[in-house]
């Protein structure tokens, strides 16, 4: 299933870094950038993750919390926040129900090479928990600051 702007945002549940949990429903009434990445601590996923966190108090400022995701375990999300000195939540889909139900478990290509793996995607949602923007097949670079620039204005 593909995400697309203007539909409600599919719920999610997850375990998160320092033993917490992220909802949709605890997070009712306030904007939501979810971005998901392959894999925690790989120099791609590292730069976007340091970007958002980078600019963590302009997003909260607009009134905005930043997740990640991946399927990594929440003990390697831990190590990778504290190595990095993270500022966003980051979440672990182990369990593949949420990156099945956003539509960012696809089929990718490597060298030649067929594999599924999860679409560096990242959504906007508003308030009222509906979609309001969609990056597909993310650059990183600038990526953090669009998106940024994106919130602010919803």
């Amino acid at each position: 299933m593909e995400i697309t702007e203007g539909q409600k945002a599919p719920a999610f549940d997850m375990a998160a870094d320092n033993g917490g949990r992220v909802s949709l429903a605890d997070l009712n009434g306030r904007k939501i950038v979810i971005f998901f990445y392959p894999k925690a601590d790989t120099p791609t996923c590292t730069n976007e993750a340091r970007d958002f966190s980078a600019l963590a108090d302009a997003f909260a400022a607009a009134g905005a919390v930043v997740i990640g995701v991946s399927r990594d375990p929440v003990k390697k999300l831990d190590r990778f926040k504290a190595k990095h000195d993270l500022k966003v939540v980051l979440a672990s889909d182990e369990p593949e129900d949420v990156t099945n139900a956003w539509g960012v478990w696809v089929q990718k290509k490597l060298y030649g090479r067929e594999y599924m793996g999860i679409e560096r995607a990242t959504f906007l949602i508003d308030g009222a928990g509906v979609v309001r923007r969609v990056w597909r097949k993310v650059s990183v670079k600038g990526h953090a600051a669009e998106v940024l620039a994106a919130t602010q204005s919803l």
